[in-house]
């Protein structure tokens, strides 16, 4: 059974202190990430079943604690795109690729919104974390060697996302090599891209998501939304998902070449210009900082930054 929820949030009830699924009115709380950073009081109706399947009621419960909207036992696996938006391989230097560009985190990387916190370990506290704004959707349903006409009816929503960077972890693996003195990432055959997961990009907590899941009934069209990342109240990306090279459909077919996609996992889409290893100067994730992902039509990804 298809769900009937709209805009999906995961949370702790106030009058119980339980973790339920909750559809939020967005004419009332259009943004639910800076509701909860103002301390508002959102009311959402209860979704009795799985994200999968949930049904709305008329219950109706309080945000107590804002959560990542799919739990960590539902998401199998979390694949990445890298060097997905044109403008960030312009900013980069680096070509246009002829086949996406992958890598993945652990689930164990699944972070949540405000007030959850991005945990920057010890190995990462050297001047190289860096944050990434990212789509992400997640998959409804299992599938493998997904024609792209069909690819978009596998997509269950769409959510913020920051792709957590330790640079300096990231650049010590194979994956990445030198080219014309330019770093650039290797093109690595589908069929071993399961293999490929990045010390720099799998770490816990590295895969903040939130605060909504928007279903894939509501927007319409994906690829026309504004993305920025801001730090520190300063605004240190801007694009819009227009500028992917490889649209969802084609990178739900592209992974699914005889490779089964399960059910509830992430797919985060890359990322635009301006992240802080690119800028001058560099702009660090430093402990307390103040980092969001703000997506049209989905609303703000909130966390402060705390070094382990």
């Amino acid at each position: 059974m298809a769900p009937t929820w709209t805009t999906l949030v995961r949370f702790i009830g106030e009058e119980d202190g339980q973790v339920h699924l909750g559809e939020v009115d967005r004419r009332a709380y259009p943004d639910v990430g800076i509701a909860m950073l103002n301390g508002e009081a959102i009311a959402v109706n209860l979704v009795k079943g799985s994200i999968f399947d949930g049904v709305v009621t008329n219950t109706v419960l309080h945000i107590a604690r804002l959560l990542a909207p799919i739990a960590m036992e539902d998401v199998p696996i979390i694949r990445c795109m890298g060097l997905n938006y044109r403008d960030h391989a312009k900013e980069a230097s680096m070509p246009i690729p002829d086949v996406p560009v992958l890598f993945i985190k652990p689930r164990t990387a699944l972070n949540g919104p405000f007030p959850a916190k991005i945990n920057v370990p010890t190995i990462a506290q050297d001047g190289s974390s860096d944050y990434e704004a990212e789509l992400s959707i997640i998959m409804s349903k299992t599938g493998r060697d997904i024609p792209e006409s069909e690819a978009m009816s596998y997509v269950l929503g769409y959510t913020c996302s920051n792709d957590v960077s330790a640079r300096t972890q990231q650049f010590k693996n194979s994956q990445w090599c030198f080219s014309k003195g330019k770093a650039r990432p290797l093109l690595v055959p589908h069929h071993l891209d399961l293999t490929l997961d990045i010390p720099g990009k799998g770490l816990d907590g590295s895969c903040p998501l939130g605060p909504v899941l928007v279903s894939s009934s509501v927007i319409s069209d994906p690829h026309r939304l504004r993305i920025r990342a801001i730090h520190n109240g300063n605004v240190v990306q801007s694009s819009n998902t227009r500028e992917m090279i490889f649209d969802i459909a084609k990178t739900i077919a592209f992974l699914s070449q005889g490779t089964t996609l399960e059910k509830g996992t992430i797919i985060m889409t890359g990322t635009g210009p301006g992240i802080g290893a690119m800028r001058t100067p560099k702009v660090v994730l430093q402990d307390g900082d103040d980092m969001r992902v703000e997506i049209e039509n989905i609303g703000t990804l909130i966390n402060r930054v705390y070094y382990e």
